[in-house]
């Protein structure tokens, strides 16, 4: 099988740019991923690039197979993710347009698998251990940093931190829950955040969320509330330059052997009743 050493989970605009691209298939033992990985050449790095929703966008966010996901792009080498996404700002300065790198996450959501540590056997009959992997930090220090960078690089000056709540969607908010949001001091909502950033921790991964915010969300606005016309609209606007920050932060991560962030040593000392792909 190809290999790759970073992993994008995003959408079609961001491989159209790869060099060579091959499409591979990957089975799971956890079912297909959202569709298959499209590994190529940026800048000297080898990448495997998922579309989160398929490639026709097909895939609601409640209805994402995350840990077939983030499973088939371990399989073929990827140590490092970033994972781009479209949020809603809960704060009037966080308008449409703005880059935030977040820096913790609440999850809202109700139906997702969300650990590959729930004592159901596997197809080759290995039965995982219940394990407690540490997610006080969800997204990797390192991985923040050149995110951070890259964005500054391209004149597009992030925002430094904040809180990704996410929600099962596919709905959006209600105004009340919006404002429940905000005034819990949550900075930006999503519905594809999570359980993406604590599946890679339980893998091993570094996992960087880099989320653009399309709209103010119900309860920051005034009237008739956020629409998906409008979601992209915004994003359509912004794709260009979100790629090139992308590719530039690709470009500056470390070599998988050189990572000096604690994602990789996650699962130390515990017996996962499985083997890793």
């Amino acid at each position: 099988m190809a290999n790759a050493e970073i992993g994008v989970i995003g959408g079609s605009g961001f491989y159209s740019f790869l060099e060579d691209v091959t499409e591979v298939t990957v089975d799971t033992p956890y079912g297909p991923p959202s569709d298959s990985l499209y590994l190529g050449e940026l800048a000297g790095r080898t990448v495997a690039f998922l579309p989160r929703h398929g490639r026709g966008h097909t895939v609601p966010p409640h209805k994402i197979n995350y840990r077939a996901n983030l499973w088939a792009l371990r399989s073929v080498g990827v140590r490092q993710v970033l994972g781009p996404c479209a949020v809603g700002g809960l704060r009037s300065d966080y308008g449409p347009g703005t880059l935030l790198v977040p820096d913790q996450l609440v999850d809202r959501t109700k139906s997702r698998a969300q650990t590959y540590f729930d004592g159901e056997p596997l197809p080759d009959g290995s039965v995982p251990n219940v394990v407690h992997a540490g997610f006080a930090d969800p997204y990797c220090p390192v991985g923040r940093e050149v995110a951070l960078a890259a964005a500054r690089g391209r004149e597009w000056e992030p925002v430094d931190g904040g809180t990704m709540v996410v929600i099962e969607g596919p709905r959006f908010s209600t105004r009340a829950e919006s404002r429940w949001h905000a005034a819990a001091g949550w900075s930006v909502v999503g519905m594809t955040g999570h359980p993406e950033a604590v599946l890679a921790r339980e893998l091993g991964l570094c996992y960087t969320s880099m989320a653009l915010v399309t709209d103010l969300d119900a309860g920051a606005e005034v009237g008739e509330g956020v629409s998906h016309a409008e979601v992209l609209k915004v994003f359509g606007e912004n794709i260009g330059r979100l790629r090139e920050v992308l590719f530039d932060a690709v470009s500056a991560l470390p070599e998988t052997g050189s990572r000096s962030c604690p994602c990789g040593h996650a699962l130390d000392g515990w017996d996962l009743g499985f083997e890793l792909p």
